[in-house]
């Protein structure tokens, strides 16, 4: 006689990702990234702030921690939201703060989606919309990084005085993160330079690992009957 395991509520870890569940995430990253590109102000770094929360918590919806554990982050990075909200508006140093927990808290849904694409036996689209909507994150949190040390540094992140905005950090993080190396931007500062090399090489360690594995080992709706 088996034993009812329905206080289990754990996805099993040998079972693609639910549907619909990184194709929604996926859409999420994209208006942050847009946002981030289009607009500038005060009200927009709080918004976006807002939207990685969002995207944290899809994240960890999908993720393969203790019901008792995900409460438990969840409440840690709504409070942190609250306060990262409030400090948006008030010093440079405050918005440095702010940006620098932005960027953590994109990386903390980095490594839960890797996670959970990684535990399936069969990857389908859902994975790849998982790995791609990652592959943004880095390039959005790395921004972010760059914003706080723009905020944090007192002086001008970029060389030769060109202007620093989200859309310039975001511009840069981006080229930099595919290594397409355009020169129009660069970092003034050691530590800003060491960060773009970091992110330069986590890039292209993404893309020939996790995406490349992703790849080989999908299979179309019809193929997973079979």
């Amino acid at each position: 006689m088996t034993r009812s395991t329905e206080h289990d509520t754990r996805p099993d870890e040998g079972s693609a990702a639910s549907p619909g569940r990184f194709d929604l995430l996926l859409i999420v990253m994209v208006c942050a990234y847009l946002l981030s590109a289009l607009t500038n102000g005060r009200w927009i770094d709080a918004l976006r702030v807002l939207l990685f929360t969002v995207v944290a918590l899809l994240a960890l919806r999908g993720s393969l921690a203790p019901k008792r554990t995900a409460r438990l982050i969840v409440i840690a990075v709504l409070a942190g939201t609250a306060i990262m909200l409030t400090l948006s508006f008030t010093t440079e140093t405050g918005r440095g703060i702010a940006s620098i927990w932005a960027g953590l808290v994109l990386l903390f849904a980095v490594v839960v989606i890797v996670r959970r694409v990684l535990s399936v036996r069969t990857v389908t689209a859902q994975n790849i919309y998982g790995a791609v909507s990652a592959y943004l994150m880095i390039g959005v949190a790395f921004a972010a990084f760059f914003a706080a040390i723009d905020h944090l540094s007192g002086g001008h992140f970029f060389a030769q005085g060109h202007p620093d905005s989200t859309q310039t950090f975001q511009y840069f993080s981006f080229t930099t993160l595919t290594t397409l190396g355009y020169g129009d931007f660069t970092a003034a500062g050691n530590f800003g330079r060491a960060l773009a090399e970091l992110e330069a090489v986590t890039g292209q360690i993404f893309l020939v690992t996790l995406v490349a594995f992703l790849v080989t080992r999908f299979r179309a709706p019809g193929e997973q009957k079979r």
